[in-house]
C-alpha cells in the first residue's frame, strides 16, 4: 500500500520538476503538483531522474515475510542526475538513441511509445552518473526517457508501467519515487516508502572496473536464514531511523549491509574505510553492493562537519587519489 507521505513527497519542492505526468497508483503527481500552486512543466520533452550511492541496504528477507520475490534493497538518493530529452517524429514507432550504446534506453523507449499509442523519435541522453559503478544510472537513464515521453505527449504514465517495462529489462532501483524506499529490484516493486534521508556527504572512492546488473544479479545466489534475518532487522531499523533523521543508525546500518555483503562481493577497501570511519568520527560506511563505489558517510549538518569533512579527505586520499563527494538529495518541509 502507498502512503500519503509518498505523495506529499511527490509534492516536495525538491521532486516536484521531476515528477511531471508520472502517476502513483491511481493519484496523479502532477495533480498534486498544481494542487499545491505549482504547474507542472508541459510542451517539453526534458526529464531527470537522480542517482544513488548504492544502497543504505541490500540483501533478502526470511521466505514468505514479503510478496513475490525476498531480494531488496534500501535506495540512497544523491544530487546527481541522468537527464533525457525526446523528441517525436510523426509515423515512426522506432526510437533512435544518443549515445547509440543506450540500447536499454532505446528498448523501454520503443515499448513505451507503442504502449502509449504515440510515435516514435529521437532521444537524447546525458548523464552524471558513470556506469558500471552501481550509482543507478542504468535506472535513472530509464526513468527520465519514461518521464520525457510523458512529459512530451503529455500523458499520464502510471508508475506500474514504467516498473513492468524496466523489469523486462534488468533488475532496477527504485529511484522512480522520491525520497528513500524500500524496492524489490528484481521484480522492479515498491515495499514501503521510508521517508527523505537526511544530509548527508558521502566520500567515495571508485575500487575501479565495471559490473553489469543483470551478470551479477544472476551469480549471487542465496544466502543464509540468520543473515535473513539480520535484513530483516535491519530493515525495521531503518524504518524508524530515517523518518527521525536519526543519522547515527542510519551509519550503522549502511555499515553492517557492507560486512553483510563483503563475503558474497567483497570490496578490497573495506577494512581501510571502517578504519578511516572509526578515525574520523564519522557515521559509517556505505558500499554499492553490484557496484565498485565505496565510501564513508557524514552528517553535513553536525557542528563539526568541516573538520570531519578534510579528516576523511586527509585518510582515503591514499586509497584513491581523487576521491569524490556525493551529497544526498534531501526533502525540503
Amino acid at each position: 500500500m502507498l502512503t500519503r507521505e509518498l505523495l506529499d513527497a511527490v509534492a516536495d519542492e525538491v521532486w516536484r520538476p521531476y515528477m511531471c505526468h508520472q502517476t502513483f497508483e491511481g493519484a496523479d503527481a502532477a495533480q498534486i503538483i498544481a494542487e499545491d500552486g505549482q504547474q507542472p512543466r508541459v510542451h517539453s520533452g526534458d526529464a531527470l531522474c537522480c542517482g544513488t550511492f548504492g544502497e543504505l541496504l541490500q540483501g533478502q528477507l526470511p521466505v514468505g515475510s514479503i510478496p513475490r520475490d525476498p531480494h531488496f534493497l534500501v535506495t540512497m538518493p544523491i544530487a546527481l542526475f541522468a537527464r533525457a530529452h525526446f523528441m517525436p517524429i510523426a509515423g515512426t514507432r522506432t526510437v533512435s538513441v544518443y549515445p547509440s550504446h543506450k540500447v536499454k534506453a532505446k528498448r523501454l523507449a520503443e515499448n513505451l511509445v507503442i504502449a502509449l499509442g504515440a510515435s516514435g523519435g529521437i532521444l537524447l541522453l546525458q548523464s552524471e552518473l558513470p556506469e558500471g559503478k552501481g550509482l543507478a544510472s542504468s535506472s535513472a537513464d530509464l526513468v527520465a526517457t519514461a518521464r520525457s515521453i510523458a512529459c512530451c505527449f503529455k500523458s499520464r504514465v502510471r508508475t506500474s508501467l514504467i516498473e513492468k517495462l524496466m523489469a523486462e529489462i534488468e533488475p532496477s532501483d527504485g529511484v522512480m519515487y522520491p525520497g528513500v524506499v524500500a524496492y524489490q529490484q528484481r521484480t522492479c516493486g515498491l515495499l514501503s516508502f521510508l521517508g527523505q534521508m537526511p544530509p548527508l556527504a558521502i566520500v567515495g572512492i571508485d575500487e575501479g572496473g565495471i559490473v553489469e546488473t543483470v551478470d551479477y544479479d544472476q551469480r549471487r545466489g542465496e544466502i543464509s536464514t540468520s543473515h535473513r534475518a539480520e535484513y530483516h532487522q535491519l530493515l525495521d531499523r531503518a524504518r524508524i531511523a530515517i523518518p527521525r533523521g536519526d543519522t547515527a543508525t542510519i551509519g550503522r546500518i549502511a555499515t553492517a549491509s557492507a560486512l553483510l555483503h563483503q563475503e558474497r562481493a567483497p570490496k578490497q577497501h573495506l577494512n581501510s574505510m571502517l578504519a578511516a570511519s572509526k578515525a574520523t568520527g564519522a557515521l559509517g560506511v556505505i558500499v554499492a553492493h553490484s557496484g565498485t563505489m565505496i565510501g564513508i558517510l557524514l552528517d553535513r549538518m553536525a557542528a563539526d562537519f568541516p573538520r570531519k569533512l578534510r579528516s576523511v579527505l586527509a585518510h582515503v586520499s591514499p586509497l584513491d587519489n581523487s576521491p569524490k563527494i556525493y551529497l544526498t538529495l534531501t526533502g525540503c518541509r
